[in-house]
């Protein structure tokens, strides 16, 4: 049984995608979330092969339904990739679809004998992958710095690194913040409710482009506010939208992604397997967050830092505890992430200023330091009353908070922009016009490192961020 919280999760993301039945996988373990009655595969032939090996499969076994199955979307795009439905969404549970399970196995023989990968599911791509930390996010006193501090580098629109910002939108009064000046792109789409609560993940994508900004002011960040719907999107629509921000605007210096998915496989995902190809003949270099379920399963499109021929063009990234001296209790790990930087705790700007906005605590209390971690982890510490209780729970009134500016935040998400400015403030001490050139010899160059699960690793800090205090966790019932 998945455990409480990513349930509570899966119940969020599917709130936020009301027309598409979701389901856990695999086997209610909740390793990620996927649409359900329908599967992927490549367009054309292996389109056609998958459609029809699936039907004979599904008239052969009882309780398939070989009628169910057909094309649910074009049959050429430019991800190249086909929806094909398999089985009607509205059977089974969140824990469990038949037809995807059956579909799946119907073509193992035929993928054994191709040596490789022909359907898969149609994964959900987030920013709130299963267990985020249990205090996003935190509001700071009026008048806090943030934290990495805005580095001194002048501005200079001839040498300006673009950066493109994958992520929510922009709020409507972002320019207010010093550090946005050279900040644009897309506004989010609704920014509160009808009681004028700020809306889930509303924030995230103003708050990663003002650690950009302050690690390295001379910055072109363009946000995209692909993610808006409470940070999530099919990976069948994710590799399309990826290629139209980068239509938009031209493939920039460097991507930040704080978003993705595990698939229970070390391939890649199929959906974006086109755009990265076409990112692996760029310049662009993608740095991607390695997410924060606590595993060392490979997370999705980060790990694809540790495939062969993209090694040069993806930078994995992980997140250090408040002190940097270890690894953040909820960053996922293992030697598919390439860095590991601040991202625990750290402050930047969630709304514009002078207009304070509420916010409803969306999570429950739960525990997602699951290895026993003796600090007062964000996973656990301060603990706050969400929309979603716990069984047992009596009822809670949800704890709503105030935001003015600043906000303090954890999550591999802020990790990631970090490395993106360090990379991008290396670009122009070094006035290096390569993206994935400053990523080598930043990494060459670096001699600070950390200890993540008795891994030693490097560890990229910014000159300008300041280590928090660790604290042991508070007494029991306090």
């Amino acid at each position: 049984m998945a455990p409480q919280r990513f349930r509570e999760q899966f119940d969020q993301i599917q709130r936020s995608m009301p027309g598409i039945p979701l389901a856990m996988g695999p086997d209610d373990s909740a390793e990620f979330f996927y649409e359900k009655g329908v599967v992927l595969a490549r367009d054309g032939e292996e389109a056609r092969l998958v459609e029809d090996t699936v039907r004979e499969h599904f008239t052969t076994f009882a309780g398939l339904a070989p009628d169910q199955v057909r094309r649910a979307s074009p049959e050429t795009n430019r991800t190249g990739i086909t929806r094909i439905r398999v089985g009607d969404p509205g059977e089974g549970d969140r824990g469990g679809d038949p037809a995807v399970a059956g579909a799946l196995r119907s073509l193992r023989a035929v993928e054994g004998r191709a040596g490789r990968r022909l359907i898969s599911r149609n994964h959900v791509v987030s920013i709130a992958v299963n267990a985020c930390p249990g205090d996003e996010p935190v509001p700071v006193p009026v008048g806090e710095p943030p934290n990495p501090a805005p580095a001194a580098t002048p501005y200079d629109a001839d040498t300006a690194v673009g950066v493109l910002v994958v992520d929510t939108g922009l709020m409507h009064d972002y320019r207010s913040c010093p550090l946005l000046l050279h900040t644009d792109g897309d506004a989010q789409i609704r920014e509160c409710d009808d009681d004028g609560v700020l809306q889930q993940y509303v924030g995230h994508g103003t708050f990663i482009a003002g650690l950009v900004a302050a690690v390295a002011p001379n910055t072109d960040v363009t946000v995209r506010g692909t993610l808006n719907d409470a940070g999530a999107i099919l990976e069948s629509e994710f590799g399309e939208k990826l290629f139209e921000a980068v239509d938009q605007g031209g493939w920039p210096d460097i991507l930040s992604l704080s978003a993705g998915t595990s698939n229970g496989r070390t391939d890649g995902l199929l959906g974006l397997q086109a755009f990265m190809e076409e990112l692996r003949d760029q310049r662009t270099l993608l740095v991607a967050a390695a997410g924060n379920n606590a595993s060392a399963t490979p997370f999705w499109p980060a790990a694809y830092a540790d495939l062969p021929g993209w090694e040069d063009s993806v930078l994995s990234v992980g997140a250090l505890r408040a002190d940097g001296e270890f690894g953040a209790c909820f960053s996922n790990h293992g030697g598919w992430v390439k860095a590991y930087a601040p991202g625990e705790r750290l402050t930047s700007a969630l709304t514009g200023f002078g207009t304070p906005v509420p916010y409803v605590y969306q999570h429950s209390t739960y525990d997602a330091c699951r290895f026993g971690f003796g600090y007062a982890c964000t996973c656990q510490y301060p603990r706050h009353n969400g929309v979603l209780s716990e069984p047992g729970d009596a009822p809670a009134k949800p704890d709503q908070v105030m935001f003015e500016g600043h906000a303090q935040w954890s999550g591999t998400s802020f990790a990631t922009p970090v490395v993106a400015g360090m990379i991008a403030s290396y670009m122009t001490e070094g006035k290096e016009t390569d993206p994935r050139a400053a990523r080598r010899q930043l990494l060459a160059a670096n001699s600070e490192f950390a200890e993540v699960r008795g891994a030693h690793v490097p560890a990229l800090l910014p000159p300008t961020w300041r280590p928090g205090p660790v604290e042991p966790p508070p007494a029991p019932g306090r």
